[in-house]
C-alpha cells in the first residue's frame, strides 16, 4: 500500500491496485463513527459507441442511467433491501462520464461493502424486469424535462455541440430508452463494470486491509479489456448555433451563454485548467466582481446568477447565466468586460481574495465523506491527484487568468440559450 499525505489540507490516503486491475483508496477519519463506500465505473451518459469484442456498438441515449436502475436488481430479490438490512443508507447517480453506487453505514460496514462490490460486478436482469424499469425511467424523465433549468442547458449544449454525444440527456428520452434491451445492458456491463475501468474509495475509521481483502474476495479475479469510446468526430471551437430558444412556463426569461473552449487531455494538466477555469470565471463575472455588482444594480440579474468551467469527455465550456427580463443585454456585459478585463488587467489585491476565497471554498467543500470520495475517484480516472490542489493555486498567475479569459471569452465561441415564458 501508498500512503500519502497532505499537510496543508489535512488529509491521507492510502492507495493500493489490486491484481485485477481495480485501484482502490481508504481515506483514514479516525474516531469517527460514520464510513462511506463510494465504488464507481468510468462510464456515464456520453458512452454510448464504444468496441466490444471487435465490434462497434450503438447503444439508446439514456443506457448508462438505465444500468444504474437496473444494478440494484440480484437474483434474491433487491440489493437496497440487504444494506437497509445492515443499517446502511444506499444510493447511486450517473452522470456524462461516471456511474457510482455509495452507502454509508455506522455498523457492520464490511458487510455493506461486500453486499455493494457484489450487486455491482454481478449483473441480474430479465426480459421482464427491464421492460417494467421503462414505465419508472420515462416518468423521471419527463420530470427532467419539465425542469426549464435543465432544459435551458440542454439547449445551450445542442447549440453548441453538433456531433458531441453531451448534446443527449443523460438520462435519455421515452423513445430511446424502449430500445434497451436485456441484452444491450449485459454488453454495457461487460464491456465498462471491469475492474481495471472501476474505483473503489473508503472513508472512515476503517482497516484498509479489511477493505482490499473483500475487494480480493468479493470481485473478479482478472479484468476485461480496454474499451475503445467514440465521442463523435472533431469538431472546431465554433458553436453549432449561435442563440436557441423556447418557451416553458416561468416567471421570467431564464439563460444560459456558453463559450465553446477546447477539450482538456487527462493528467496534471486538467486538474490546473479546472481549477484555473472556475478561478476566471470568479474574476470575470463572480459575486465580487465589478460586472456582477453592475448586472445587479441595474436589475439585468438577481441571485441565480452564476458561472463556471465545466470539463467532460471530449468536451470543455464556460457558461453562465440565471434569470433576466433582458439577456442579450447580459451577453453583451460579458462581453465588453471580458475585453475591458484583458486590455487593463485586474488589481493584483482582487486577484489575490478571489484566489484565497476560492482555495477556502476547495478545503471546506472536502467536509463531505461524499465528497471526499467522488474528488479521489475523478483523480483515479484523470490521471493526477486531487488532493494536491493547493500546489496548483499556487503556481496560477495573474497573467494565467487574463490569458484563459482573452483565449475563451470570444464572441465567435458563444451561444445563448434562452426559455422565455409562455405568452
Amino acid at each position: 500500500m501508498k500512503t500519502l499525505t497532505y499537510p496543508r489540507i489535512g488529509e491521507k490516503a492510502i492507495w493500493e491496485t489490486l491484481p485485477n486491475g481495480l485501484p482502490v483508496c481508504v481515506v483514514p477519519k479516525p474516531g469517527y463513527a460514520r464510513k462511506f463506500a463510494f465504488f464507481t465505473t468510468r462510464y456515464g451518459g456520453m458512452d454510448m459507441r464504444f468496441q466490444l469484442d471487435g465490434q462497434w456498438l450503438d447503444t439508446p441515449a439514456g443506457i448508462a442511467h438505465y444500468l444504474e436502475h437496473k444494478m440494484f436488481d440480484t437474483a434474491d430479490g433487491s440489493a437496497m433491501q440487504g444494506l437497509a438490512r445492515g443499517g446502511a443508507e444506499p444510493n447511486a447517480y450517473t452522470s456524462n462520464a461516471v456511474t457510482a453506487y455509495y452507502f454509508d453505514c455506522t455498523e457492520h460496514f464490511y458487510e455493506n461493502l461486500r453486499i455493494l462490490l457484489s450487486f455491482v460486478s454481478v449483473p441480474y436482469f430479465t426480459d421482464e424486469s427491464v421492460e417494467k424499469e421503462q414505465g419508472i425511467i420515462a416518468q423521471e424523465i419527463g420530470m427532467i424535462e419539465d425542469n426549464p433549468e435543465w432544459q435551458v442547458y440542454r439547449q445551450m449544449m445542442q447549440a453548441l455541440y453538433r456531433h458531441s454525444p453531451v448534446r443527449q440527456s443523460v438520462a435519455g428520452s421515452v423513445e430511446s430508452i424502449r430500445r434497451i434491451t436485456a441484452q444491450t445492458l449485459y454488453d454495457c456491463h461487460k464491456a465498462f463494470y471491469t475492474p481495471a475501468n472501476m474505483c473503489l474509495v473508503v472513508v472512515g475509521d476503517v482497516d484498509p486491509e479489511e477493505v482490499l481483502r473483500a475487494a480480493r474476495e468479493v470481485l473478479p479475479r482478472e479484468s476485461g479489456p480496454a474499451i475503445p469510446r467514440d465521442y463523435g468526430r472533431e469538431e472546431d471551437l465554433t458553436p453549432h448555433m449561435a442563440r436557441i430558444e423556447d418557451r416553458m412556463e416561468v416567471a421570467m426569461p431564464t439563460f444560459l451563454l456558453g463559450f465553446k473552449c477546447p477539450p482538456v487531455p487527462e493528467g496534471e494538466k486538467r486538474m490546473r485548467l479546472d481549477i484555473l477555469g472556475d478561478l476566471a470565471c470568479d474574476v470575470l463575472m463572480g459575486e465580487s466582481s465589478p460586472l456582477f455588482t453592475r448586472l445587479y444594480s441595474q436589475g439585468l440579474i438577481n441571485g441565480t446568477f452564476d458561472s463556471a468551467y465545466d470539463l467532460l469527455p471530449g468536451a470543455a465550456y464556460v457558461f453562465c447565466g440565471g434569470d433576466s427580463n433582458d439577456p442579450e443585454a447580459v451577453q453583451q456585459a460579458v462581453l465588453d468586460e471580458a475585453r475591458r478585463v484583458v486590455r487593463e488587467g485586474v488589481d493584483p489585491a482582487y486577484v489575490q481574495r478571489i484566489r484565497r476565497a476560492s482555495f477556502g471554498a476547495s478545503i471546506k467543500s472536502l467536509n463531505p465523506f461524499e465528497a471526499i470520495a467522488s474528488t479521489a475517484a475523478e483523480g483515479c480516472f484523470q490521471g493526477y491527484d486531487p488532493f494536491r490542489f493547493p500546489e496548483v493555486y499556487d503556481s496560477i498567475t495573474q497573467q494565467d487568468l487574463l490569458d484563459f479569459i482573452r483565449d475563451n471569452i470570444r464572441p465567435e465561441r458563444m451561444a445563448l440559450s434562452i426559455i422565455y415564458p409562455k405568452e
